[in-house]
């Protein structure tokens, strides 16, 4: 490619960002005017005319925001650490390990990904009445605890490993559980970590599953609480704006930390794929 046609094809990527990126910029832009300016008028304006923290400090002081974010964080880190240990756990036998029936339980764990949630949401939110968690962390993370998408990234994570370095670890003496844990976890760590994000993002989003089994709102999470928000303030969008941009910094704080991890590392060195 020429050095022209590179410049046009970062020019149509980067404006392309800029298009999706829109939206997320607006809202940024709501949470930072102040009273006197106008939100909705065309073309849209991007930057404040006098930027102020107000909104934000008003959201924080008289909603128990505080209170929300330790919720959908305590609830994110169970959900990411129970998903992560029982996905693994269920992801090795059915990649390195020779049983009857493999196959079959392999395409069933597959099938459920084809199961909509709503289908699943009162099944489950009977057994977590039976299992006395409404209004409790555990209640929250319960769907989250393991999913078919996690068994199946990981257990093609494990197939990608050689065996060469199993074989070495069971002549060093290691069983089962310390082979899974010292050589082939460490060697899957960039599928860990995409599990992991996917996981975070999509239980730090999560409005439906709160909202029915919870009704406490020393319980709630940030969407709740943003909903809670709109509900009291439905014609003051720069509140609104505040409080979910004090909901998605978390998220992309999470991802900009872990984005290194992505990338293989010294553990996973001559590997193949």
């Amino acid at each position: 490619m020429t050095k022209r046609n590179v410049f046009l094809y970062y020019l149509l990527l980067g404006g392309l960002g800029l298009l999706l990126m829109s939206p997320l910029l607006w809202l940024v832009s709501t949470a930072f005017k102040a009273p006197g300016e106008n939100i909705f008028q065309y073309p849209p304006q991007f930057f404040p005319q006098s930027p102020t923290w107000a909104n934000f400090a008003w959201v924080w002081n008289n909603y128990p925001f505080a209170r929300y974010l330790w919720n959908s964080i305590v609830v994110s880190v169970l959900a990411v650490g129970f998903n992560l240990l029982f996905c693994s756990l269920a992801a090795y036998p059915l990649a390195r390990l020779r049983f009857p029936g493999r196959k079959v339980i392999f395409w069933a764990v597959l099938g459920t990904l084809m199961i909509p949630f709503q289908i699943t949401m009162i099944p489950l939110y009977i057994l977590a009445v039976k299992l006395q968690l409404t209004n409790s962390y555990l209640g929250l993370v319960f769907p989250y605890l393991v999913s078919a998408f996690g068994v199946f990234l990981l257990r093609q994570a494990f197939m990608g490993v050689p065996k060469e370095l199993e074989e070495a670890a069971r002549l060093d003496g290691c069983g089962l559980l310390q082979t899974w844990w010292f050589v082939l976890i460490p060697a899957i760590r960039p599928a860990l970590t995409t599990l992991a994000v996917f996981t975070f993002v999509g239980l730090w989003g999560d409005f439906l599953w709160p909202l029915i089994i919870v009704d406490k709102p020393e319980y709630f999470t940030l969407p709740l609480g943003v909903a809670t928000l709109a509900s009291a303030f439905a014609e003051d969008w720069r509140l609104i704006g505040a409080a979910s941009v004090i909901s998605i910094a978390p998220i992309l704080l999470f991802f900009a930390l872990s984005q290194r991890f992505f990338l293989p590392t010294g553990s996973g060195e001559g590997l193949k794929g």
